[in-house]
């Protein structure tokens, strides 16, 4: 059991210092990811925005921004600011181009009468009713 506890703690990252700048880059990060700004896997393995979700860590950020006014070193008020700024142009610009051009919310076929693909245990992919 020692063994196991050590083989899994060799291949363990170090974790970044758990301070402020990692916190506002953390929900910077979520932001962007959900704002489709950051692309994972290619065409339509690529998760779609969730703005509702964007617009929570940006309210976050909101909240940080102003109860720790004034209590923040220059470079952690300038990430904060300057960070919350640009994601909240990039918000908008996102939401605007989703109302002129917005994307189907299924990758379904044509018909869509398929039942739906699911993830099997062996790692294929199956439909529901196999």
């Amino acid at each position: 059991m020692a063994d196991q506890i050590d083989d899994d703690q060799a291949f363990e990252m170090p974790l970044p210092a758990a301070d402020f700048s990692f916190l506002v880059s953390s929900l910077m990060f979520q932001a962007q990811v959900d704002m489709g700004l950051l692309q994972f896997g290619e065409g339509e393995d690529q998760p779609q925005p969730n703005l509702s979700r964007a617009k929570h860590s940006l309210d976050l950020l909101g909240v940080l921004d102003e109860k720790t006014r004034g209590n923040l070193s220059v470079e952690e008020q300038r990430l904060l600011e300057n960070g919350l700024t640009e994601l909240r142009f990039r918000y908008v610009q996102v939401l605007d181009e989703l109302k002129k051009n917005p994307r189907p919310q299924t990758s379904t076929s044509q018909t869509g009468n398929e039942p739906p693909l699911i993830i099997t245990p062996g790692g294929g992919k199956g439909t529901k009713s196999d």
